[in-house]
């Protein structure tokens, strides 16, 4: 049980964290400040880092992870893109961050309770992202 919920929830962590890769390197050209900018580039960094952490996790375990779900992941450049085909500003991309954020906070957090018998180090790899993703939301409040 503990082998399979690691296994599992290390996957979601996967998945997670290539969605908020892949969202902020759509919006990065986007963006006007360079104080924004700088928050996207770090937080993109730190989830890179833990990409690469979680990647050593799966191939301890032997398992290639997980992508992120087609349909989220094309329903999410749907939404950047018409509203950012709309209005192409630093508050549309924070919106959209914070969005996407609140979403991973969510998912994530309901894994966390659903793969209870997950390895320690697991579950403290998934409190990380978590933390990432709270604390990008928060840091790019000045740009709503």
């Amino acid at each position: 049980m503990i082998h399979d919920d690691t296994i599992k929830l290390l996957r979601e962590c996967d998945a997670g964290v290539r969605m908020g890769v892949d969202s902020i390197s759509d919006v990065l050209g986007s963006v006007r400040s360079e104080g924004f900018r700088r928050k996207l580039t770090e937080c993109r960094a730190a989830h890179e880092e833990l990409a690469t952490e979680i990647q050593g996790m799966l191939d301890k375990y032997h398992d290639e992870g997980k992508e992120p779900g087609f349909i989220a992941q094309s329903m999410s450049r749907m939404k950047t893109n018409f509203k950012l085909g709309t209005d192409e500003s630093d508050e549309t991309v924070a919106d959209l961050m914070t969005d996407g954020c609140n979403m991973g906070v969510k998912s994530l957090n309901r894994y966390l309770n659903q793969y209870k018998a997950a390895s320690e180090v697991t579950k403290d790899i998934t409190k990380r992202l978590i933390n990432l993703e709270e604390k990008l939301a928060i840091d790019i409040r000045q740009y709503l």
